[in-house]
């Protein structure tokens, strides 16, 4: 495979790349064209391999087939196996996934269902929809980060370690958050007669997903933290402000006019072909804004 521009690096800029004299700036981009030309990357391992590193990387190599034996794979140790590479992969998708955020998405879905069923609110619908395009905006910002990822100052500094590992680990996010939430709103029953009905509980969908790439785009001016508190906190503002302000139906013991008026703010978020088609719109706005910016992502060290 050849490079995206069809060059390729020269002999004396492979030799100067692996005895480590090449400067940092030059380093970084031939790190960055290694990435898409296989042709390039092999000759950088094979000149490696036969230098001074060489004899380095194969003492290296030797000392981890001995701690790993040379014994026969068995068909148990196989799976064990398939299952620690399952658990590195789950490792590196996220810190959010493996830490205290899976709990709390799981928490907020359970609880939901539970404030439906066992105490009776008829509320829970509203609320969980409420909530869900900001859930995974917490993933992500516990995602990425020197706060959250012991590693960040190595994944960072990698040639993968900007837009790449952020998109990596917010799919990894969005795909335990999503499910969750959506089926825990399928399982919540309809509003009682006297409140109106909540939108369909897969009505966030959109909204989550703009959200979460509006926040990533922010990420490349003020660092995941921030972007994700600015954009979340927006988000849970635009819908209390107007409910909080609404003072003249005063609400009734029960919440109902709490979550009618609730009900009211979603609905004019979420519901119609119109408004899915603006969130959709804006969803694709943010991706295009990342794509054009994803070389400010690279060696985000301050994220």
């Amino acid at each position: 495979m050849t490079g995206a521009t069809g060059w390729h690096a020269p002999d004396d800029l492979v030799g100067r790349y692996t005895d480590g004299s090449l400067p940092d700036a030059d380093a970084w981009s031939l790190e960055k064209h290694l990435e898409s030309c296989g042709d390039c990357a092999a000759r950088v391992s094979r000149a490696a391999r036969e230098g001074v590193a060489g004899v380095v990387l194969a003492e290296v190599r030797s000392a981890v087939l001995d701690a790993a034996g040379a014994a026969p794979v068995s068909a148990p140790d196989r799976v064990r196996a398939v299952g620690g590479r399952l658990g590195r992969v789950l490792w590196a998708a996220g810190p959010a996934v493996r830490g205290a955020w899976t709990g709390a998405v799981v928490l907020v879905a359970v609880g939901a269902v539970a404030l439906a069923y066992g105490a009776g609110f008829g509320g829970a619908k509203p609320l969980l929809l409420a909530l869900a395009p900001a859930v995974p905006l917490a993933g992500v910002a516990l995602s990425y980060g020197r706060h959250a990822d012991p590693l960040h100052e190595i994944a960072a500094a990698s040639p993968s370690g900007g837009l790449r590992l952020l998109l990596t680990r917010t799919a990894a996010v969005l795909a335990l958050s999503v499910p969750l939430l959506t089926v825990a709103g399928l399982l919540l029953p309809s509003a009682p007669p006297r409140l109106p009905e909540a939108p369909a509980a897969a009505a966030w969908l959109l909204p989550g997903l703009a959200l979460t790439l509006a926040s990533l785009l922010l990420s490349g001016y003020v660092g995941c933290r921030i972007a994700t508190a600015v954009v979340g906190g927006g988000w849970l503002l635009a819908l209390a402000a107007p409910v909080l302000a609404a003072g003249g139906m005063a609400p009734t013991a029960s919440g109902a006019g709490s979550t009618a008026r609730l009900t009211h703010q979603l609905d004019l978020y979420f519901t119609g072909a119109g408004h899915q088609g603006g969130w959709a719109a804006a969803a694709v706005l943010c991706a295009l804004l990342l794509a054009a910016r994803r070389t400010a992502y690279d060696r985000l060290e301050t994220m």
